[in-house]
């Protein structure tokens, strides 16, 4: 028979190993709050293609689909995406605020392309599938350059430094929102192709986008919550929700076009500012001259 408090001293002892073993585990193991969001952001990524793949595709497969379900699972796959956006803009918040683990990174680039990359791209594909005059094996292409597209932006991110304060192509979270924001525009087959790809095309561009910092992020993060709410009475069959579904959908469309030319505009800006002052410098230098 066992003493008691032996048991309780070997409960003791193992106790204090395995806090050893916990203070000895490598930093690269540990995962901190930014993580944890990052991982939030994955699975409503996941969440949002299980919804498209439960209350779409496998309804119109068997033949039991109705339009009330479909378009509620549009919707909450679509506000999963959305809130994979929310996770993401608060993890950088808080890596920069707290720290963020050695494999931060890592994480945040996977969940990415689960909930802007595979994601946007399966909804993509869904709809080929679903919708009356679209074609199917065109779609998949179309989906397949949405994703592929995501692939090489984020790898692209991870190796080329850019100037603070700007992405070098569209930001994936923004991309995959455009793409849906086309989708559930409901637009003729082609013109709705074509959109997706030009998409595809900003997202492994050049072109400059702002980082969501300071009012731009609350601005965006209002932007967010308000494309919830049309969701939410669009998939509620609200009274003005699908006018107000289309509104919201041809505003990120319109702001995914748009900002770049602010961007441009105030590249432009900037280089014209410093021309001058180095005119007027080599001016104020032969005026001192004898």
């Amino acid at each position: 028979m066992i003493d008691p408090d032996t048991r309780a001293s070997e409960w003791v002892a193992d106790s204090e190993a395995e806090a050893d073993d916990a203070e000895e585990m490598p930093l690269s193991l540990r995962l901190s709050i930014a993580d944890a969001l990052t991982l939030g952001n994955a699975t409503c990524g996941f969440m949002a293609v299980y919804f498209t793949t439960t209350g779409i595709l496998i309804p119109h497969l068997t033949g039991s689909s109705e339009t009330g379900m479909a378009r509620n699972s549009a919707a909450t796959a679509v506000i999963l995406m959305l809130a994979a956006a929310i996770f993401d803009l608060f993890d950088g918040i808080v890596a920069r605020k707290l720290r963020s683990s050695p494999m931060g990174a890592e994480l945040d680039n996977l969940s990415d392309l689960i909930s802007f990359g595979l994601a946007p791209a399966y909804f993509v594909l869904v709809y080929g599938m679903v919708t009356p005059g679209a074609q199917q094996k065109v779609s998949a292409v179309a989906a397949i350059v949405v994703l592929l597209a995501v692939v090489l932006r984020l790898a692209r991110f991870s190796c080329v430094t850019m100037k603070d304060g700007m992405f070098q192509g569209m930001p994936s979270p923004f991309g995959a929102l455009t793409v849906v924001s086309i989708v559930l525009l409901e637009l003729p087959f082609i013109p709705t192709l074509l959109a997706i790809i030009g998409v595809a095309w900003l997202m492994v561009s050049r072109v400059e986008y702002p980082k969501p910092r300071g009012i731009l992020a609350v601005a965006m993060l209002s932007w967010i919550v308000g494309a919830m709410g049309m969701l939410a009475a669009w998939a509620f069959d609200a009274p003005g929700g699908q006018f107000l579904l289309q509104t919201g959908c041809a505003l990120q469309v319109v702001l995914g076009a748009v900002i770049p030319l602010f961007a441009t505009a105030r590249r432009v800006n900037t280089f014209r500012d410093n021309r001058r002052e180095s005119r007027e410098a080599r001016q104020a230098q032969a005026a001192q001259l004898p």
